[in-house]
C-alpha cells in the first residue's frame, strides 16, 4: 500500500485504495472478475458523488453522513432498494478492509442500514408449462437449434447460474457418472448430477459440434467458435419462455427458480437443494419453500370441506 503518515492518520488516495482493495478481492478472496469489476464500479460511483458534493475528501474525513447522502442520491435516481443495498455492502466491505489494513481506525459505514427490500417470491414456470416448453416449442434447425435447446435443458435440469453455464467446459462433463463440475461464486466448485435425457442431449450436441468443426473447449459456442455471451444466453431463454408463459420475467434465473421450486414441490430435501444451487447459507434456499407453501395452501383451500372456499 502507498501511504504516508501525518499525525495519527494514514493518507491514501481513493484510486490507490480502490486498486489495493480490488487486488485483495481478486488474489486473496478469489472473487470472480465480474465481482471485482462491480465492486470497483460501485466505489468509483461513490467517490464521484463525493467529489461533486463535498470536494476531494481524504479517506479519514468520510463519515456515515456522506454514505447516507449517497444512498439518498441513488434513491432519487430511482435505483431499486436491492441495488442501493448492494452498493452499501460494497462500501462496508471497502472500509472494513481499510481498517484491517490500518489505513483507517474506524469504519464509518459499520452501523449504516440500507432501505428495506420488499420480499418477492421467485418467479418460476409450473410443471405443465415446462412440459410444453420441452415438447411443444420448436427450436431452429441445425447446430444452433440443438445448442439453444441444450441451454434450456441444462438450466432446468441443473439449476446453474448464467455465468456458470457460460463457463462450462467440455471437460467438466462426466458422462460415466452423469454429473457436471461447476465453478460457482467465489470460485467454489460443486458437482451436480444429471439424468439420462440430458446425457443424450449433451452427447448429440457434442457430436454435431465436432462434425461442424467447432473445437473450442468451452461447451456452448456460436457458429464462429466463440463462447456464448451473457446476452446470447438471455436472448435464447427469453425467446423460448415467451412462447409458453405470460410472466413478465423471462430470464435464465427463472429456470433456476423453476429447478429449485419443482424439486421442493416433489419432496426434495432443502439441504440437498441448497448444495445443488451452490448457496452459501440455507436462508437463500428457504425462499423457494414459500412457493411450495403457497401450492399447499391452494390445494387445501380447494379440497378441504372446512376451508371456507
Amino acid at each position: 500500500m502507498h501511504k504516508f503518515v501525518l499525525g495519527f492518520f494514514y493518507f491514501m488516495k481513493a484510486e490507490e485504495a480502490i486498486r489495493d482493495f480490488t487486488q485483495y478481492l481478486s488474489l486473496q478472496k478469489r472473487a470472480s472478475a465480474l465481482t471485482v469489476k462491480n465492486y470497483a464500479l460501485d466505489l468509483n460511483e461513490f467517490f464521484r458523488f463525493l467529489d461533486a458534493e463535498s470536494g476531494n475528501l481524504n479517506l479519514f474525513e468520510i463519515s456515515h453522513q456522506h454514505a447516507r447522502g449517497f444512498m439518498a442520491f441513488l434513491i432519487d435516481k430511482k435505483q431499486s432498494p436491492r441495488s442501493v443495498n448492494r452498493k452499501l455492502s460494497t462500501l462496508k466491505s471497502f472500509f472494513k478492509y481499510l481498517v484491517r489494513s490500518q489505513v483507517l481506525t474506524i469504519n464509518p459505514m459499520q452501523k449504516l442500514q440500507g432501505p428495506k427490500i420488499a420480499k418477492k417470491l421467485p418467479v418460476f414456470i409450473d410443471e405443465s408449462q415446462t412440459k410444453k416448453l420441452f415438447e411443444g416449442y420448436t427450436f431452429k434447425e441445425g447446430f444452433e437449434g440443438l445448442r439453444d435447446k441444450l441451454v434450456i435443458d441444462i438450466f432446468y435440469q441443473t439449476g446453474i447460474r448464467r455465468a456458470e453455464l457460460i463457463g462450462l467446459k467440455e471437460s467438466d462433463i462426466d458422462f460415466f457418472n452423469g454429473q457436471l463440475k461447476v465453478l460457482g461464486k467465489r470460485n467454489k466448485e460443486r458437482i451436480i448430477p444429471f439424468g439420462i435425457d440430458l446425457k443424450r442431449n449433451l452427447e448429440e450436441y457434442m457430436n454435431v459440434k465436432k462434425d461442424t468443426n467447432l473445437q473450442n473447449p468451452i461447451l456452448l459456442v456460436t457458429l464462429k467458435n466463440k463462447p456464448l455471451s451473457p446476452q446470447n444466453v438471455t436472448k435464447i431463454v427469453s425467446g423460448a419462455l415467451s412462447a409458453i408463459t405470460t410472466n413478465s420475467k423471462k430470464s435464465p434465473h427463472v429456470l433456476r427458480h423453476t429447478f429449485a421450486t419443482h424439486l421442493l414441490n416433489n419432496g426434495a430435501d432443502i439441504n440437498a437443494v441448497k448444495e445443488l444451487l451452490g448457496h452459501a447459507s440455507l436462508a437463500a434456499t428457504q425462499i423457494y419453500t414459500h412457493n411450495t407453501i403457497e401450492k399447499l395452501k391452494k390445494s387445501y383451500n380447494q379440497a378441504h370441506p372446512h376451508s371456507g372456499n
